[in-house]
């Protein structure tokens, strides 16, 4: 049984979908404005690893993320580089999908709806609220009243007297401080579109309400987006969707955590005076890495890291935690990736197969029978499944998951240096198992969108024929001084080329090293 944190009761619940075997998410996309950064990839991966997940337990999942093209920094950016707001607007977008497209994430997405595309539906659903008596005209604005939405702060559990009003220029248009536009009256030059109250363009709440109901229903399962939306951003949505449709916008909605700053505050522009906590809004947005703040474009970090390594990164703890970014961490975490690499080859030489063309359960049906073909000869393999499907059957639980990848691995290298199987030859029946055992391994890892294709040779480890010479001649001299039982100077020459970032690994055939 999947179980969900749902916001909205501050619970896990046991997720049950709005039609059999279907599943409707939206996430709240980018506004595209600047370069995306690596905060614009969390909740894209975290909620592209969810889909994943869904559909290998049967479900048939359809993802939504929205891209906001029409928006205020939108006309901002426009202005100061002296170019349509549509131009800017079509080149963050291309930059987007191009990042998304890296990471193994634009072709899980069903649909990409833009602002600009639905200006029609946006003017016809905040006319049906006019109708309702729930949204009122003011000198070509258009206000939600939010003192007629009785449900108004459930999601965010804030009373009116805890909250504060939008304020800026256009508070005396207001009934009360606390409500929200709807449409936006035109200022001169700026992008507009005809409406029933005049020349304008949409605010940004109403933008969400009307792009998931055109395409997940009035009501769907999995509303998605970082901590800091739910307040206003979600609450202004529940409020329209809800007085729009008198049934619930969505079952679940899910908060990712932020993406914090963390040893390299001051790149960001962020300063650190508290703890991030899980949950906890006030404390993540202190050092959430934003545009704003001067976040490094996505495309410059994918320079210096592979994709797999920033997902692996994205997807080692729990995705309601705030995530910790330094340099120093992925750079920990690829480590960490770099023990499965080592294992594929190693299983390409023990059984001649490669790893990437195992052909892995696609569902969890199928990954049952698998696990039942290998556990009489490697019996861990069982528990350690089911432990990683009860760390993701309990609200989507990656870092635990990644975890127990660690332990499967473990125990899948502990079966060849138990059988020796890289020196012995002539039991092949020994290797059934182990194919069986790393099939496991693939099926897991691809449910969190791991392992689908092998790792970039690294160009600098093998092309370069100076340092294959050097390299050979220092594998030498250790070997030699091993033999001799010199051990300090073998251990010397291991522990220098580690701190010049490379590893050495001792087999039986002789020694492999890696940068």
């Amino acid at each position: 049984m999947i179980r969900v944190y749902n916001t909205l009761s501050k619970s896990k619940e046991e997720f049950k979908t709005v039609k059999p075997n279907e599943v409707g998410i939206y996430l709240c996309g980018p506004t595209v404005y600047k370069p995306s950064h690596i905060g614009h990839m969390a909740g894209p991966i975290i909620f592209d690893t969810i889909k994943r997940y869904l559909s290998y337990n049967g479900y048939q999942v359809k993802l939504v993320i929205n891209i906001t093209d029409v928006d205020d920094k939108l006309i901002a950016e426009a202005n100061s580089r002296k170019i349509p707001m549509a131009t800017v607007a079509e080149e963050m977008t291309a930059d987007y999908m191009r990042n998304l497209d890296a990471m193994n994430v634009k072709n899980s997405v069903n649909h990409f709806p833009k602002v600009s595309e639905h200006i029609g539906n946006i003017i016809k659903f905040t006319q049906d609220l006019i109708n309702k008596g729930v949204a009122y005209e003011s000198d070509g604005d258009v206000y939600f009243n939010v003192g007629k939405f009785s449900d108004y702060g459930k999601l965010s559990h804030r009373s009116l007297e805890q909250m504060t009003g939008e304020g800026g220029t256009t508070v005396d248009r207001k009934q009360t401080p606390f409500d929200f536009a709807l449409w936006k009256s035109a200022k001169p030059d700026e992008p507009s579109w005809d409406s029933p109250w005049g020349k304008g363009r949409p605010g940004w709440h109403i933008e969400c309400s009307v792009m998931s109901r055109e395409l997940l229903g009035e009501t769907f399962d999995i509303h998605g987006g970082g901590l800091d939306l739910v307040f206003p951003h979600h609450e202004n949505e529940i409020a329209q969707s809800e007085a729009r449709h008198s049934k619930p916008m969505c079952r679940y909605w899910m908060h990712n955590g932020l993406m914090q700053a963390s040893g390299e505050t001051s790149k960001v522009g962020g300063r650190k005076t508290r703890t991030a906590e899980e949950g906890n809004i006030e404390s993540q947005e202190i050092n959430k890495i934003s545009k704003s703040k001067g976040a490094n474009a996505f495309c410059d970090m994918l320079k210096q890291f592979e994709p797999e390594t920033i997902r692996f990164f994205l997807l080692s703890s729990h995705y309601r935690r705030p995530i910790d970014f330094s340099v120093e961490r992925i750079e920990e975490v690829a480590k960490g990736l770099e023990t499965f690499y080592r294992f594929t080859k190693r299983f390409e030489k023990v059984t001649g197969r490669n790893f990437y063309h195992l052909a892995a359960a696609v569902n969890r049906t199928e990954g049952n029978q698998t696990i039942d073909a290998v556990t009489s000869s490697i019996p861990e393999l069982a528990g350690y499944r089911a432990k990683f499907l009860e760390s993701m059957d309990d609200d989507f639980n990656t870092g635990g998951a990644i975890g127990v990848l660690f332990e499967l691995l473990r125990v899948l290298n502990k079966y060849i240096d138990d059988h020796k199987l890289e020196t012995e030859t002539e039991n092949i029946s020994l290797r059934t198992p182990l194919i069986h055992g790393a099939t496991v391994l693939r099926e897991l890892g691809l449910t969190l969108g791991l392992f689908h294709k092998p790792p970039k040779e690294k160009t600098n480890a093998g092309s370069n024929e100076l340092v294959n010479k050097l390299m050979g001649l220092l594998l030498e001299l250790r070997a030699a001084a091993r033999k001799n039982k010199d051990f300090a100077t073998a251990d010397k020459i291991r522990k220098n080329l580690a701190e010049f970032g490379i590893t050495l690994e001792d087999h039986p055939e002789g020694t492999e090293w890696n940068i």
